[in-house]
């Protein structure tokens, strides 16, 4: 998920974002475009991935804390080298 769950209109995203199982999300920037609110027109970059995971915690009912626990988990497990 990118910063796009951040935007007010993004109620259909949020809705998916609902029924994913956290072991299997990724949270990401999509930089320069596509900054989170409260950056939203902004040149995005990797420092605002926090506020996609507070969106990704209230969404799902859990801490930013767990979010970003299992979304950097859940990097390791998919690009862990062979």
């Amino acid at each position: 998920f990118s910063g796009i769950v951040t935007f007010k209109s993004a109620i259909d995203i949020r809705n998916v974002l609902g029924f994913v199982p956290l072991d299997r999300i990724l949270i990401e920037t999509d930089s320069p475009y596509l900054a989170p609110v409260p950056f939203r027109g902004k040149t995005n970059d990797p420092s605002l991935v926090p506020f996609v995971a507070k969106q990704v915690a209230e969404t799902k009912g859990l801490s930013t804390e767990d979010v970003a626990h299992a979304t950097s988990s859940n990097f390791d497990t998919l690009f862990r080298p062979s």
